[in-house]
Formats: C-alpha cells, sequence, structure tokens
C-alpha cells in the first residue's frame, strides 16, 4: 500500500469514527464539558472532515466551530486541543457553508496556517480542502429521506351495557276443587209390636249432633327455579377507516435512473 492510500484510509476512518460521535460530550483540553457534537463539516470535494460543530451549552445560541486537528476519539467522548475561553470566543458562522472568508478567520483565530495551493479557497494546514468551501455533512449524499405513516389498529375495553335481574311480587288467583263431607240425619223406623205394660206418655228430644268437613288453606313457600347471569364473549370483525399521509419523491432533470 502506498503512503497515499493509507493516507486516504485513515482520513476514511477518521471520518467514520467522527460520525458516530454525534451526540457525543465534548471536553476541552483540560477535560472540562463544554457541549455536544452537534456536526461534522467535510470539505466538499475531497470530503475531509474539518471542522466540528459544538451543541448549545454555555454557548448559547451561538454556533461554535473548532477544528478537527487535534482532537482525539475517547470514550468519554471527543477532547479538544484547545481551552474552553478561547472556543467560546471563536469567530460565529452563518448557515451550513464555511465561506473561504470564515475559514481563513477560523484558522486564524485557533492558530492554524491557511493555504492556497490547493485549492482557490483555502486551506487549513494540516487538512486537505477543496474549491467552494466547507459544506455541512448532512448533504454529503444529496438525498431526501421519504416517509409515509403506517396504521396500527389496538383495542381497548370500554362499557357495552348493563345486564341485571330483578325479582318482583305478583298475585294471582288460584282456584282448587276440595272434596268435602259432612254428615246428615237419615230418619229409620223398625216395626215393633210387643206390650210396653203402664206407659207414661211424656214429651221426648233426642239431639244428635252433626258434622262436616270445611277447607282449611296453608300456603308456604317452595323454591322453584334459580336463575342467575354469566358472562361469555362474541366477537365480531369492525372495519376502522383513516387516513394515512405518504410521501413521493419526483425526479426532475438530467438524471439516469437505470442505475
Amino acid at each position: 500500500m502506498t503512503k497515499g492510500e493509507a493516507a486516504m484510509q485513515q482520513q476514511e476512518m477518521n471520518r467514520v469514527r467522527l460520525d458516530e460521535m454525534r451526540g457525543a460530550p465534548v471536553h476541552d483540553n483540560a477535560g472540562e464539558k463544554i457541549g455536544k457534537v452537534e456536526e461534522i463539516y467535510y470539505d466538499q470535494q475531497t470530503r475531509v472532515p474539518e471542522w466540528i460543530g459544538i451543541g448549545t451549552g454555555f454557548f448559547g445560541t451561538k454556533r461554535v466551530l473548532v477544528p478537527v486537528k487535534g482532537a482525539q476519539v475517547s470514550d468519554e467522548g471527543l477532547m479538544l486541543a484547545y481551552p474552553k475561553d478561547q472556543v467560546k470566543d471563536s469567530p460565529d458562522i452563518d448557515g451550513d457553508e464555511i465561506s473561504q472568508q470564515t475559514e481563513a478567520e477560523l484558522a486564524s483565530f485557533y492558530g492554524l496556517g491557511y493555504s492556497e495551493e490547493r485549492s482557490s479557497t483555502g486551506l487549513t494546514e494540516g487538512a486537505p480542502s477543496g474549491g467552494g468551501g466547507t459544506q455541512s455533512a448532512r448533504d454529503e449524499d444529496q438525498a431526501v429521506t421519504r416517509s409515509e405513516e403506517e396504521m396500527e389498529v389496538g383495542k381497548r375495553q370500554v362499557d357495552a351495557g348493563n345486564a341485571r335481574l330483578r325479582k318482583w311480587v305478583e298475585t294471582e288467583p288460584v282456584a282448587l276443587d276440595v272434596e268435602l263431607r259432612r254428615e246428615v240425619a237419615r230418619v229409620t223406623r223398625e216395626p215393633i209390636d210387643q206390650p210396653v205394660g203402664e206407659h207414661e206418655f211424656v214429651e221426648e228430644k233426642i239431639d244428635v249432633p252433626l258434622h262436616r268437613e270445611k277447607p282449611v288453606v296453608q300456603k308456604q313457600a317452595v323454591a322453584k327455579e334459580r336463575i342467575g347471569l354469566q358472562k361469555d364473549v362474541e366477537s365480531d370483525t369492525e372495519t376502522v377507516r383513516d387516513e394515512l399521509k405518504k410521501e413521493h419523491v419526483e425526479v426532475e432533470g438530467d438524471v439516469d435512473e437505470s442505475r
């Protein structure tokens, strides 16, 4: 492997490693945490990382850039080669692209050499640069992300009514035939033909008690049936309708879509 190929391979490794550092803590050269990695800025032509964008922290809303040169990746995050106060006072930038003038000001502020030997836009010493300035890595692939909504239907239990057992009392007429017996007096006569001697004729009365049956009603409660409520589960199908948003991408211009 030639020196040039080895250098390119090392640059690619650095680029991948820095891409993985987005959101990681950033420390100054004394180990004090000063923010987090917000963005990595690459040279447009060489795609080599040159500047690190520090996220909001003690910087407020200011966008702060520090050179990739001298920065070290560790398990705790990213350690810069500069103190906190110097990083805090670095020149501010506007937009996602660093102009040649801004890059020259940043290089001068951090004490880096600035040259135009390899590019018409200048170069921070120790890192190759390209024409048109340095641009944010989020423009690297020149692509858009197409998204669409997906619908998931869940289920939740709600009240669907109430079932109740209610017992009440009503009175209804009942007629039953009962056979009743009663005693009656019947006259019997038996012929007698004999003398009675001296007979005193007197008045005489005989009472014979008569009886009859009378209906007697007696009522008692008798359990006839046990009635209860039991819940069963039935299933049916209901169609859920809604509208989902879906993005489409249309390609315009001179583009070869076969590749």
